[in-house]
């Protein structure tokens, strides 16, 4: 199902849609935000300069220091009186980031969730819980609203509690799951560990999953998990923007479909800053329109990703985006390789004998860096035998070796003993950066 005839613009009308809110947009920021009108006179550039979507790389970035710099609310474009919402980042890196909306930001937000629930299969006839810790994190009350507004049944579950997660699975037959992906395995193989069959026993049928990335290893572990006819897609946003729903994956799952007229992308090489053409992987760069409360020009987001301009099977004609491999700056430089953890999880996630859970360690030792990866067994009983350990131990590094170009430790653990997180997976810790 479509939600909104946006959706299926010809693209010389959505362009121009575009085009008419950049000029309102970049006429509101410099009018209502000081930290705008200061970065625009010192680039040169006035409102009146902006007259294609080609003139907006003449304007400056926004970055998130720029929240850090004007805590709590210094890019508001409105007075406190006038929001209705504020959401923030938990700031485990220092001050949260601080976000509001005005009524008619909230409204357009639970819109746009709602058109990527319908993406991914969502319908009024669903029952959806929500598995994403309440409170300032947008994404719980996000996928909260926007299911709402589609009509379907929620249940604010929030994260934890495993036992009732499952209890409520079952007794109010959920069909729709909001979680992180590493949250949903973990929920499945406790399903599974308590002797039932999540295919059989239950009525799930769809995981509306963020908060972390996917790859299309974790997506077929899902359905090892969860059942064949499990279908489960990913849905793109963060705070700055809006939260979710910036873009999501529809059922043809050839990447996640932008929500162009009120998003517009751009590529750029993350060292260079140069807008890259289309089909090119580099750092996504995103500008919100008509936003009231915390309008954004250019914010560079830090993940790493390609676009794709050509109409989707779907019947939808806005742009898609690939699937983000990773983050700028998570991003792990190993004697001069380049490593992104979801390789690491392409190639783990293709070997039986261990599960989807792991942890990477880096150090530097004698002066070397050393990554040291944590990876799960399956059968317990492998334990036992240091030959079968062994050879899958060199398995697992001859994958890494042919992947990543790089040799690695592996460290083969008992099942379940790696930490599982309710919210946001943590799987990388790099000792490096603590001067060890």
């Amino acid at each position: 199902m479509i939600w909104a005839d946006e959706e299926t613009l010809p693209r010389h009308e959505m362009e121009a849609l575009q085009l008419k809110k950049l000029k309102e947009t970049v006429n509101y920021i410099y009018s209502n935000v000081g930290l705008y009108q200061s970065k625009m006179d010192a680039a040169g550039v006035n409102p009146k300069d902006i007259q294609s979507l080609d003139d907006l790389r003449k304007l400056p970035f926004t970055y998130k220091a720029d929240f850090r710099d004007n805590y709590p609310t210094g890019l508001f474009a409105v007075e406190k009186k006038d929001i209705v919402r504020f959401h923030a980042s938990s700031g485990t890196t220092g001050k949260p980031t601080m976000v509001g909306y005005t009524a008619k930001d909230l409204g357009n937000w639970l819109n746009n969730v709602a058109r990527v629930a319908c993406m991914g299969g969502a319908t009024s006839k669903d029952v959806a819980q929500i598995a994403f810790g309440y409170g300032t994190f947008t994404g719980a009350l996000g996928l909260h609203g926007g299911l709402e507004k589609l009509g379907a049944s929620v249940i604010p579950m929030s994260s934890g509690n495993t036992n009732k997660q499952i209890m409520f699975m079952k007794d109010l037959g959920t069909t729709l799951l909001v979680a992180t992906p590493s949250y949903a395995l973990h929920l499945g193989e406790e399903i599974k560990s308590r002797g039932m069959d999540p295919e059989k026993d239950l009525n799930l049928r769809i995981g509306l999953f963020g908060g972390e990335g996917m790859t299309e290893a974790m997506r077929e572990e899902m359905r090892k998990v969860w059942g064949e006819d499990f279908f489960c897609t990913q849905n793109y946003g963060m705070s700055e923007l809006c939260g979710p729903g910036v873009a999501g994956e529809c059922e043809a799952l050839v990447g996640m479909h932008i929500n162009e007229d009120w998003f517009i992308p751009e590529i750029i090489d993350p060292v260079t800053m140069e807008v890259l053409p289309p089909g090119e992987k580099g750092e996504l760069v995103i500008t919100c329109l008509n936003k009231e409360a915390l309008p954004l020009v250019r914010y560079r987001t830090g993940d790493l990703t390609r676009l794709f301009y050509e109409p989707c099977s779907c019947g939808r004609t806005t742009v898609r985006m690939e699937n983000i491999t990773g983050r700028a700056d998570d991003m792990l430089v190993i004697r001069g390789v380049n490593v992104f953890p979801t390789q690491i999880e392409e190639v783990l996630f293709d070997i039986p004998e261990i599960g989807p859970h792991y942890e990477i360690l880096v150090e530097r030792v004698n002066h070397l860096d050393v990554m040291t990866i944590s990876v799960e067994l399956v059968d317990d009983r492998l334990l036992d035998s240091y030959k079968l350990l062994s050879e899958l131990g060199d398995r697992i590094k001859n994958g890494l070796k042919a992947q990543l170009g790089l040799a690695t430790k592996i460290k083969l653990v008992a099942p379940q003993s790696l930490q599982r997180f309710e919210g946001k997976a943590k799987r990388v810790t790099d000792l490096r950066k603590d001067g060890i």
